[in-house]
């Protein structure tokens, strides 16, 4: 279809060449990428750099074409999807795409590796799959701090190619009518990976484009963005409140309280609580009258916060997606990390937004400004998400772009599409809880024995959102080898085991709803494990 194919040195092409029809990667400079080839509205795009390059990826040196382009929108005002594609060298006839995090507005690493990976699975342009991401349509400020600015929010356009995930699809296109130009045809198999964020965006290629990805991998998926924002905002308000806002000595006494009453329930004490059955009252660390004596005790407003942080949140009023609720943090969200800026913070919410603010304080802040009243005075701490005034149908028309929340994967599944979701049981940023209700709702619809044949979830005991910080279990899994072989061979994942990447220890990966009950032997191993219901 096409008569240019880029030959790189060393590289094999792996399909017939038109006579006449080899060119170098700089030459595609400048190389126009027609609108004809995007399925979105654009009014194109064009390559804006190429070279040959090289990269430490995973221990080997990887030599590839980058590529950058800009897909130009339809609205004047709107900025550009700025995206990059990797061309390595002894191309696998394969290619992935990367998901972004927060508010995106940068473009992922091509040379990183999927959520949750194990630190020995090499990176995908390690094993030689062209790898492609953007920046989802819109560039982060210079000052801001990193994924959380949401100025782009003014835009309509930028707004859903962000949370609809337009780009996403754009982007999908402009790279395989490059791919197609380097190669000479299109990828044998096609997957995307992200979390967070990207792990939403994973959900939405599997929801709105069926045939796009043969295989998925969402990590943590934010997939219900203005639900989570409601509840953001809410527990924003009940922080910024006098006294109420926890430190984090007394992050650190409530974290360490809850392993305490909660570690030996799975069968061994090791700072990993794996029994979701365990129940912890935080009304036991109240100070004595209920005021603030000091970091060994809560005073009965920081009790306030932190059962407002674990309770579903449920508003008294309608959004067009139909969601009604989030469902909050376990108390052992954040468990042994000691990294409470993702979680609570180290202080307190106010106007304006502390950077040291927790990180869903700052993403509620920004959302409010741009996307919400798109007045960037706003001060997001006037606007009660329960009681959301005039901005209720702004709200309600909101829900219907970031609310991705389509459970009939029915279409993904007829055309042989596989999707592995992960999440960590101790994510402070997203709660776990709420991709236990996106699984379970796929399974009421679609039935246990269809889910089964496309369609793997695992809650990881102790991990924690991208394994930021220290973790309690920094999760390490192999997945794109185990999807790879799930799409090519039709093998599911069978009995896999995760690795703690910091602490030389492994859990057996229970399907959820199991969990990995202690048996006997050697507490570091998986194979003294069982996955229990």
């Amino acid at each position: 279809m096409l008569s240019t194919v880029l030959l790189l040195p060393g590289m094999t092409f792996l399909g017939a060449v038109p006579a006449g029809a080899t060119t170098a990667c700089a030459d595609l400079n400048q190389v126009k990428i027609p609108a004809s080839v995007i399925s979105l509205p654009t009014t194109g795009g064009r390559v804006t750099a190429a070279a040959v390059t090289s990269s430490v990826v995973s221990g080997q040196t990887i030599e590839y074409c980058q590529v950058d382009a800009d897909l130009h929108p339809v609205d004047r005002s709107a900025p550009a999807i700025k995206m990059r594609v990797a061309l390595p060298h002894g191309w696998n006839g394969k290619a992935l795409m990367f998901g972004g995090g927060g508010y995106n507005g940068t473009i992922p690493a091509l040379t990183g590796n999927v959520p949750f990976a194990a630190p020995d699975a090499p990176a995908p342009l390690a094993r030689r799959y062209a790898t492609f991401a953007s920046d989802s349509g819109h560039q982060q400020g210079p000052a801001s701090v990193p994924s959380l600015d949401g100025s782009f929010g003014v835009n309509d356009e930028a707004v859903r190619n962000f949370a609809a995930g337009d780009a996403l699809k754009k982007t999908h296109d402009a790279s395989l009518f490059l791919i197609r130009r380097a190669y000479g045809k299109n990828p044998a198999e096609t997957y995307f990976a992200g979390g967070s964020t990207g792990g939403r965006e994973a959900l939405i290629v599997a929801q709105r484009w069926p045939r796009a990805f043969d295989g998925v991998i969402s990590g943590f998926p934010a997939w219900n963005n203005l639900a989570e924002g409601l509840y953001l905002g809410h527990l924003t308000q009940v922080l910024s409140r006098p006294g109420a806002f926890p430190g984090p000595a007394k992050q650190t006494l409530l974290i360490d309280s809850v392993i305490t009453a909660c570690d030996g329930l799975d069968g061994v004490a090791d700072r990993v609580v794996s029994n979701p059955r365990c129940q912890f009252d935080p009304r036991v660390l109240r100070c004595p009258d209920g005021a603030d004596t000091g970091p060994t005790c809560l005073s009965d407003p920081q009790i306030g916060a932190v059962v407002a942080m674990s309770t579903p949140l449920r508003w008294p009023y309608r959004v067009a997606s139909g969601e009604t609720q989030y469902p909050g943090f376990p108390f052992l969200s954040g468990a042994d990390m000691r990294t409470p800026f993702l979680g609570f913070g180290t202080t307190a919410p106010a106007n304006p937004m502390p950077v040291t603010s927790g990180y869903g304080m700052q993403y509620w802040d920004q959302w409010v400004k741009y996307f919400l009243t798109r007045d960037p005075g706003f001060n997001s701490l006037d606007l009660d998400p329960l009681r959301p005034g005039k901005w209720l149908d702004r709200i309600s028309r909101l829900s219907t772009i970031q609310d991705r929340n389509d459970v009939d994967l029915r279409p993904f599944a007829r055309s042989g599409g596989k999707l592995i979701m992960l999440h960590g049981a101790a994510d402070e940023l997203v709660s776990h809880r709420s991709t236990n209700d996106y699984y379970q709702r796929v399974r009421d619809l679609l039935g246990p024995g269809t889910t089964e044949k496309f369609l793997r979830y695992y809650l990881v005991p102790g991990a924690n959102h991208a394994n930021f910080g220290t973790p309690a279990f920094a999760a390490g899994w192999d997945s794109l080898t185990a999807l790879e072989r799930w799409v090519q061979k039709g093998r599911s994942p069978a009995n896999p085991v995760v690795a703690d990447n910091t602490h030389n220890r492994t859990r057996p990966l229970c399907e959820y709803p199991g969990w990995p009950r202690y048996r006997a032997g050697d507490p570091d191993r998986a194979s003294s494990f069982t996955c229990t219901r």
